[in-house]
């Protein structure tokens, strides 16, 4: 058998579908998120998805710095089109990975974040959106000073914790604290916060004080059962307005049943279904950019969380696709 390299013209004239490559055999290739291209600039896109393998913040359990790696791999499954929503992110936006922001320097947190700030803010500039994947949920914060660099923008935040702790160990800042000190720093705007799902026991009764007393609207996973998704996602979209909005989707929002591989699981969560319905409540919001966290491989042998956070990475490029389109139309 001949091992000559195939032509790629020989190739196209016969399988002409091929010139696309998410058309290419699922399991061939090097994989990037969502078979989309690599690129090393965002001159010529409009939606930039990154790893940022990062998880110098966490407080416990470590492993979302592989968090990028296996999201990329499952994302291989992932399709152009969505049936439940119609949407078709790859047609209306150009959609590239544009690699990792990994930190030359780990170990020290606040030069490791300036450094994922910086990587961020190249993108930024070319004014293309950025979608993030995590990392521990520290990383929401150095994105944030990039992408909200013209002011506070809103924030619809998915969670099984707040994530608005104060000082942990001598650090201000680590995967418990990021939303704080966003508020502090006047990237969010608290009043046009919501954090949705919360639960779990904390260590002091007030650990999430910083959320109430800024001003923050806080939905447990209980009101979110009782009420519905429907009806959550209708408020989030009244209180953040038509201003620009960041969602942040941390994984351990949805129930370790589903998705047990994440460094702070807690019981009595979403299901995979609800979760999907979450995001999709998100279209019509006037998103600037998104992320999701805190996968750690690790702890899931089966790679169910890593193919859930693919797929709600999938809805979240659906939904900034459709808000980016929405944008130009504006303009236009």
């Amino acid at each position: 058998m001949s091992n000559r390299v195939i032509d790629r013209a020989e190739l196209l004239a016969k399988y002409p579908e091929l010139v696309d490559p998410m058309n290419h055999p699922r399991f061939t290739g090097i994989p990037s998120f969502f078979r989309a291209p690599v690129a090393e600039r965002a001159d010529d896109v409009d939606i930039a998805v990154v790893g940022v393998p990062y998880d110098g913040g966490v407080t416990n359990r470590t492993g979302a710095r592989f968090g990028p790696r296996e999201v990329r791999i499952q994302s291989t499954m992932m399709r152009s089109y969505n049936q439940a929503t119609r949407a078709a992110p790859f047609t209306i936006a150009r959609v590239a990975d544009l690699g990792d922001a990994w930190p030359v320097n780990p170990f020290e947190l606040v030069a490791a974040h300036a450094e994922i700030t910086s990587f961020f803010q190249a993108i930024v500039k070319t004014g293309a959106n950025t979608l993030a994947v995590g990392g521990d949920h520290s990383v929401s914060l150095p994105i944030l000073r990039a992408v909200a660099h013209s002011g506070p923008v809103g924030l619809i935040h998915f969670d099984a914790h707040c994530d608005t702790g104060g000082n942990y160990q001598g650090s201000k800042f680590h995967h418990g604290s990021p939303f704080s000190a966003a508020v502090e720093e006047g990237l969010i705007d608290p009043k046009r916060t919501i954090q949705i799902g919360i639960r779990g026991g904390t260590i002091v009764p007030d650990l999430w004080k910083f959320s109430y007393e800024s001003g923050m609207r806080v939905i447990s996973i209980d009101e979110l059962m009782e009420r519905g998704v429907d009806s959550v996602m209708a408020e989030a979209r009244e209180l953040v307005g038509n201003e620009k909005t960041y969602a942040t989707f941390d994984i351990d929002v949805v129930d370790p049943a589903f998705a047990p591989g994440t460094g702070t699981p807690e019981i009595g969560g979403i299901t995979s279904f609800q979760a999907q319905h979450l995001v999709r409540g998100l279209r019509g919001v006037n998103l600037i950019g998104a992320d999701l966290v805190e996968i750690a491989p690790s702890y899931d042998p089966t790679g169910n969380t890593g193919l859930i956070g693919a797929t709600i990475l999938f809805e979240l490029l659906c939904v900034l696709a459709e808000a980016r389109a929405a944008r130009n139309d504006a303009l236009s």
